[in-house]
């Protein structure tokens, strides 16, 4: 690992119809949130670049090298790329942490480790996706068909590049599509070699296509395309918006939309364990620095034990290592990007103005490193209305509030424009069936936070976006319905 880690990154290019390509674009670098230094450099990519490569992708899907290739050919390639995914697992784990700053451990399983599995599961999933015969009169067959899309857009966030880039690529892939991949401008790197891989498994020319960039540019003429038919995307309220207004004045491409969360995690007095529910809920909020979209970001407490969970919390939290991603003690590695990282300080000001108490944290940290780190923070006596309450942070930023009742927990659950995940932690069967009905949140955890897997759709409710990644449900972007209706 530390030959990986200090190994040079060459200049990247764009990868368009199976060939690296310059691109008609500048170049731009890529500064490691380890120690503020140039890393490696990426392409701009411009409009003419991005149509080049939604031109490739509707090329090979209109000729059917993949989208007419028998679902055994398609299963096979995509078998292989898991498994060279799994073979330069360590490869990709550290390349990804020089970019993004994901602490080592985590990341090798929630990146090549994920991204491997997210393949393998479409894979064996592809040939499990059946039509449908409809009850007719018997002079009649109707019959529906799933057919692919066509050209999908991808445009995913810096945070788990791999992961969140294989939760769209391996189903769009799986169906038959070809796409057309946007990684965050922070956070590319991983993806590119993503694209050589799958080149080397025989994944055809231009069924995967790789433009880097920044959104303005990049993502508006990936988004404004005429002929992309679907867009996929994680990311920012905001710029979800902006998709949207993308597809409605270009081709009304369907958007689906991955838009982040506030997400509660409510901890009543009868926890089956509270110590351990403390440190599942710090390391639910503070690993990967907060950068977690489903990260359990509000705790509710309820009265009674409030401050005895609170001072658990806070030691468990204590405890957890600030540090270099790239050292295996690390359990907090680095936020992105600078400006994450002073908005994540902003917040903290604005909680501690508007009354909130600073019960640990609150500062950046290793600044001499010229690398962006920031210790765990907790806020106490957050009231729902407070802005650290109602809007995302992105980094390791608590907003601690009491409630003392089953109905006051739900009324603040569902106080934000919010609804991905939330978490319930009770020894009550009753009562947690309730919750899971009443707060309104696309995944809600019992008695645990985070490590869903494949098997089970994420997607959220309310402004956290629609549609869903993971799970045989994530099938339902990527194709069409056609009817037949045969006179017999």
């Amino acid at each position: 690992m530390n030959e990986l880690s200090r190994h040079p990154v060459a200049p990247q290019k764009l990868y368009i119809d199976g060939a690296w390509e310059e691109g008609a674009g500048e170049t731009q670098d890529v500064l490691s949130p380890i120690n503020g230094q140039t890393l490696t450099t990426t392409i701009r990519a411009s409009k003419a670049d991005v149509d080049r490569a939604v031109a490739a992708a509707r090329r090979a899907f209109e000729d059917g090298r993949w989208s007419r290739a028998a679902p055994a050919v398609r299963k096979k390639v995509l078998h292989k790329l898991a498994d060279l995914i799994e073979e330069h697992a360590l490869e990709l784990a550290v390349l990804g942490v020089r970019d993004n700053g994901t602490e080592i451990g985590m990341a090798i399983k929630a990146e090549p480790g994920s991204a491997a599995g997210t393949f393998r599961y479409y894979a064996e999933a592809l040939d499990k996706v059946y039509g449908e015969v409809a009850p007719t009169a018997e002079n009649v067959l109707g019959l529906v068909h799933k057919e692919p899309v066509g050209v999908v857009g991808a445009i995913v966030p810096w945070n788990f590049p791999l992961m969140i880039g294989a939760w769209k690529l391996a189903p769009a892939l799986a169906a038959g599509n070809s796409v057309v991949l946007k990684p965050a401008e922070t956070a590319s790197l991983t993806l590119l070699r993503i694209a050589e891989l799958a080149s080397e498994a025989g994944l055809p020319d231009g069924v995967l296509n790789v433009v880097t960039g920044e959104g303005a540019v990049t993502g508006e003429a990936l988004a404004m395309s005429m002929d992309v038919d679907v867009l996929v995307f994680t990311g920012s309220g905001g710029v979800g918006r902006r998709l949207l207004e993308y597809s409605a004045r270009s081709n009304l491409k369907r958007c689906y939309l991955e838009l982040g969360g506030k997400s509660p995690n409510i901890v009543f007095a009868d926890a089956p364990d509270l110590e351990a529910a403390a440190k599942v809920s710090a390391a639910g909020i503070f690993r990967n620095a907060g950068q977690v979209c489903i990260a359990g970001s509000r705790l509710l407490v309820e009265d009674s034990v409030h401050d005895e969970f609170v001072e658990a919390l806070t030691r468990h939290a204590a405890a957890m290592q600030v540090g270099n991603p790239l050292e295996l003690s690390t359990n907090i590695g680095a936020v992105n990007n600078l400006p994450q990282l002073e908005g994540n300080l902003g917040f903290v000001t604005k909680a501690l103005e508007e009354g909130a108490d600073l019960a640990l944290g609150g500062a950046r940290v290793m600044q001499d490193t010229g690398g962006w780190y920031m210790e765990p923070t907790v806020l106490t006596g957050v009231q729902p209305a407070h802005n650290v309450a109602q809007n995302e942070v992105f980094g390791p930023v608590l907003a601690v509030t009491r409630f003392s009742s089953d109905e006051e927990a739900v009324r603040i659950a569902n106080s934000t424009n919010y609804g991905l995940s939330a978490g319930v932690w009770t020894s009550n069967l009753s009562r947690a069936h309730k919750m899971v009905r009443s707060v309104q949140a696309g995944v809600v955890h019992v008695n645990t936070y985070g490590g869903a897997d494949n098997s089970v759709p994420l997607g959220g409710v309310k402004q956290s976006g629609n549609g869903h990644d993971k799970s045989m449900h994530a099938f339902d972007k990527y194709f069409d319905l056609k009817t037949a209706w045969i006179s017999l």
